[in-house]
């Protein structure tokens, strides 16, 4: 068994190997690079995403990204494609094939059903002397001079440069057409991410209930209310415009200072002025509001009329924390 330090050096010599040619792609861009990305922008279909082996499991990938950033894609898988799956391809597709050779076999099929299809065919390939750079109207280079693979044969620096090559290619797709962070949203309306971009203050305070009271309101009731409503606060409210705020702190504060409370009212303990956010504000921008201040609410508004509380708690429970 190899000890510590020849696996860390080991590791540092892949992920160096890797680094270098990833930085040297950099220098294979070209116009035939420009001239795919135009393609896919002016194509009436989607974007048909094919390859082989390790390949295939990045057009998988690629897919995935340029589905999730507004560009329509579907993987085929090369070898399934030649066995009755190239009905997959419409006319109006564009075909993307990827194979580190551009040699192999499936690909060597599969490419002539795709040119007598009309499609318009990317190449995405390590090798400019290939079958499919030859054939394809624009070749993606993904050249590397040696796999991570201390043998040269475990398909690893050159799955990565596909990788990367097809974020580029995904990245530079989703600048020309204008993907907004709201676009992104739409795409991704689940999970921490999502949530972060569209769910609103609104959506979280009609999950909870709507704590209020008068200015006379009498302490004691004030204390009930923030009981039964279990957010820790209570709005004071007249004409149902905010004009204070009464926590469970505050009534902490008030047992302290007071031996008899009997006459005391909601004015005589709240705090005026108190933190609020527009209901139709992202709900990430409470948190913001409760990190700054140092709170763990802030009441809700619509225009000037109240609406209800967001808690920390409500953050915490959508995962936006």
């Amino acid at each position: 068994m190899k000890d510590s330090k020849a696996i860390i050096t080991l590791a540092k010599k892949t992920v160096t190997t890797q680094g270098d040619a990833i930085h040297n792609l950099a220098n294979l861009i070209d116009e035939d690079f420009v001239n795919a990305v135009n393609c896919i922008m002016n194509a009436k279909g989607r974007v048909v995403i094919s390859g082989i082996g390790k390949s295939a499991i990045i057009a998988a990938k690629i897919v995935a990204t340029l589905n999730s950033t507004g560009t329509p894609a579907i993987f085929m898988h090369a070898a399934d494609a030649i066995h009755g799956d190239l009905g997959t391809i419409q006319k109006d597709d564009v075909v993307i094939c990827i194979s580190k050779s551009g040699n192999t076999p499936e690909i060597k099929m599969l490419v002539p059903l795709i040119k007598n299809g009309k499609n318009r065919l990317i190449g995405m390939t390590g090798s400019m002397d290939s079958y499919l750079a030859k054939k394809a109207d624009y070749v993606l280079n993904t050249h590397v001079e040696k796999e991570a693979c201390p043998n040269n044969l475990a398909p690893t620096t050159s799955t990565t440069a596909q990788l990367v090559v097809g974020d580029a290619l995904a990245i530079c797709l989703l600048e020309l057409r204008g993907f907004s962070s709201k676009d992104f949203a739409k795409y991704h309306p689940g999970g921490t991410l999502g949530k972060r971009l569209y769910l609103r203050v609104s959506d979280i305070v009609q999950q909870n209930m709507i704590p209020k009271v008068e200015m006379d309101t009498d302490v004691k009731k004030v204390i009930v209310e923030i009981s039964e409503k279990m957010l820790g606060v209570t709005a004071v409210i007249k004409d149902n415009k905010i004009v204070g705020i009464v926590t469970d702190g505050d009534i902490r504060r008030m047992l302290n200072k007071y031996d008899n409370i009997n006459g005391l009212m909601a004015k005589d303990i709240m705090t005026s002025n108190p933190k609020v956010i527009g209901a139709d504000v992202l709900a990430v921008k409470a948190l913001k509001i409760m990190q700054d201040n140092e709170i763990s609410q802030v009441l809700a508004v619509d225009g000037e009329r109240y609406v209800g509380v967001v808690h920390l708690h409500n953050l915490v429970n959508e995962g936006i924390i």
